[in-house]
């Protein structure tokens, strides 16, 4: 079952990682009081918003077997990238399909599906005055952020349950301290943003008004997609880079044309 969550403003703000936030704004490295007074206007507009917009999410959890370095959600095969780089003793390459029940098993594991955005709008907010814009920017990157962080709450502790006893405050969330993972589609173990087709297929993002770009790429721009995985021992890593052998392996299993795949995944070519 897909399903389809409206929140309000205040209720994902909470959820915000600040650390984000001034990045975006350069400021990492600037004085607690100029990082305070930034914050305190930040907080303003997002009292503003809260009257005016709403973020949206879209998800649904899956029957999921991974086969190789493919994930098989439902009927759809989502070919996925294998770490390859020289590991240390004891160590080895990752790939997200690790964290799911093989094929072989017999076994049906289980994955979510997900999309964050924000009311289209916002982003384009305060457009006479450069220096609110630019705000209302920054805070609708994060607000699509801190709603794929509440989303996942919800989906652990009550829609698939895995962590109904699982108690940490928003805050707390940001070191990662829960069982699972939710790997966002653009970011270092998903590099390749063209995903987003097989993604919008299953869950039909459109319907929380995102809409993508030929490469993949999402509007309204504060927009999150990605995967959630319950397995205990799922964490976050780096594909690095990709060596030619593998971008041919990967056109392959996705059946598009290798200079298709170079130009999706170019960033991320040895």
């Amino acid at each position: 079952m897909i399903r389809k969550v409206k929140y309000r403003v205040r209720e994902v703000a909470p959820y915000i990682n600040w650390i984000y936030f001034f990045h975006a704004w350069q400021m990492s490295d600037k004085p607690e009081e100029a990082k305070l007074s930034l914050r305190k206007e930040a907080e303003a507009m997002l009292s503003e918003m809260d009257s005016k917009y709403h973020t949206h999410a879209i998800f649904g959890l899956f029957d999921a077997n991974s086969d190789g370095d493919d994930l098989l959600i439902g009927n759809v095969r989502l070919p996925l990238l294998r770490r390859q780089e020289v590991m240390e003793e004891g160590e080895y390459n990752l790939c997200l399909a690790d964290f799911v029940r093989p094929l072989s098993s017999g076994i049906k594991d289980k994955i979510g599906v997900f999309a964050s955005t924000v009311d289209i709008s916002m982003e384009t907010d305060k457009r006479d005055d450069d220096y609110r814009r630019m705000l209302s920017q920054t805070l609708s990157d994060r607000l699509a952020e801190a709603t794929a962080e509440k989303l996942h709450e919800d989906v652990r502790k009550t829609y698939w349950g895995y962590a109904a006893d699982e108690h940490f405050a928003p805050e707390e969330l940001h070191s990662e301290p829960f069982i699972g993972i939710r790997p966002a589609v653009g970011y270092p173990s998903m590099p390749d943003t063209s995903i987003n087709f097989i993604i919008s297929d299953i869950i039909g993002m459109k319907d929380i008004g995102i809409r993508l770009t030929e490469n993949g790429m999402m509007t309204p721009h504060a927009s999150v997609s990605g995967l959630m995985f319950a397995h205990p021992q799922a964490r976050y890593f780096s594909i690095g880079k990709i060596g030619e052998d593998q971008l041919r392996d990967y056109a392959k299993r996705r059946g598009l044309p290798i200079e298709l795949m170079r130009k999706y995944l170019a960033s991320s070519l040895l």
